[in-house]
């Protein structure tokens, strides 16, 4: 038995922090895993901008509600589906995610959840555990499941080592760089060529 382990932001969606920032004007918000490997870090910075600037986690899911899936990204996960369990591990929020895996289908979705006070301002956010792709992936290899693992950023690297095949997709040049080890495609048809190479199976 197999599962397809996927990333979501910059693998089937856009960065959603991304696209809040070109919506507020804020540059710093546009740092994500690619830029910062520490996730803790990235997310204070995170809270502390949302803080100064007075942004809620409302007016976040008005931008994420007019965001759609990268182009080709249903069709890819409606064809993955065909043929392995598909589970999406994600850093981002469970506040964030509805809008996006809506139009994905509602694949499975691992995330971590906010915590936001009474006038909807982000006060916090919790992670499911630590390390939790990588957690993830030998979670299910516990349950004799083989994984195929794509991502594109660091926080993805733990996960893509402990699958039994990783594969970066759409991942920028410093972290292709850094692990060479994993195959790196850039284009849907070529990610399916890499889970059918990694697949045991005639896919």
């Amino acid at each position: 038995m197999e599962i397809a382990c996927l990333d979501l932001e910059g693998v089937l969606v856009p960065e959603i922090w991304i696209e809040f920032a070109e919506k507020t004007g804020i540059e710093a918000l546009r740092a994500t895993t690619r830029d910062i490997p520490d996730y803790d870090e990235l997310m204070q910075q995170r809270l502390r901008l949302l803080d100064e600037h007075g942004l809620t986690l409302p007016q976040i899911q008005e931008v994420i509600a007019t965001l759609k899936p990268l182009d080709g990204a249903a069709d890819f996960v409606d064809w993955l589906r065909e043929r392995f369990q598909v589970v999406i591990l994600s850093d981002t929020f469970y506040e964030f995610s509805q809008p996006l895996m809506r139009q994905l289908g509602f694949p499975t979705l691992f995330c971590h959840r906010l915590e936001a006070d009474d006038n909807g301002r982000v006060v916090n956010y919790h992670l499911r555990q630590k390390d939790p792709k990588r957690q993830s992936v030998k979670a299910f290899h516990s349950l004799n499941y083989r994984c195929i693992a794509a991502g594109d950023s660091y926080n993805d690297t733990t996960m893509l080592s402990e699958a039994d095949a990783g594969i970066l997709f759409k991942a920028p040049d410093n972290v292709i760089a850094e692990f060479p080890q994993f195959p790196a495609v850039h284009s849907y048809a070529d990610l399916k060529a890499e889970f059918r190479k990694a697949s045991l199976r005639t896919v």
